[in-house]
């Protein structure tokens, strides 16, 4: 698949719909979903992956999340978190989650990738890219100083976003368990009508 993007306005009520059937459409085999939200709570516009890990894991989606308020997975953890994740989900699709800065009319779009991301360029830091998916979330203007902008970012504006991402994401996990309870039960179905047959 070529590289494609899907752009979504975090003020649009249907903002959080629209990242679901990104996803969906950026994993047409239904891997199993990871979700790895990169960020540091410590910076209030880096702060929308671990907030979108803290909402996700109180939405109890049935995923494994990583990268939460209390656990985050800074830039200095994005090398091991990536050899980790490999190991333990090597089937698994990965959905990375980070904040971004753009041009000033792009602030509070979110952008839904089919690629990984490279975390920390919006703080000038050149990392390996993490995720086979990303959802990214531009917070700020880009500047000179794109780290002060990150502290300048209004909290409002992040958890909008993360809300979206956030809903966006379970309503996919969820739709994706839907189908497979749906598939497994046809073909029990299937299995006990044959069984019938046969007698």
């Amino acid at each position: 698949m070529e590289n494609a993007i899907y752009t979504f306005n975090s003020f649009n009520e249907h903002a959080g719909e629209g990242v679901s059937q990104a996803i969906s459409k950026f994993n047409p085999t239904g891997r199993k979903p990871i979700i790895i939200c990169v960020g540091s709570d410590m910076i209030l516009g880096d702060s929308l992956g671990p907030l979108v890990g803290t909402m996700l894991k109180r939405k109890n989606v049935s995923a494994y999340v990583y990268g939460t308020l209390n656990y985050p997975i800074t830039a200095k953890e994005v090398d091991y978190a990536k050899k980790y994740l490999k190991l333990m989900h090597p089937d698994s699709v990965a959905v990375a989650v980070d904040a971004a800065v753009g041009n000033s009319d792009d602030v509070g779009l979110l952008r839904v990738l089919n690629r990984g991301l490279k975390p920390g360029l919006g703080v000038d830091k050149e990392l390996e890219m993490i995720g086979d998916i990303s959802i990214i979330g531009i917070v700020a203007s880009k500047s000179l100083k794109n780290y002060n902008l990150f502290n300048l970012t209004r909290l409002n504006l992040v958890y909008k976003m993360a809300e979206k991402i956030a809903f966006g994401i379970e309503n996919y996990i969820t739709g994706q368990s839907m189908v497979k309870r749906y598939l497994n039960s046809t073909e029990k179905g299937v299995s006990r009508g044959q069984g019938s047959v046969c007698r």
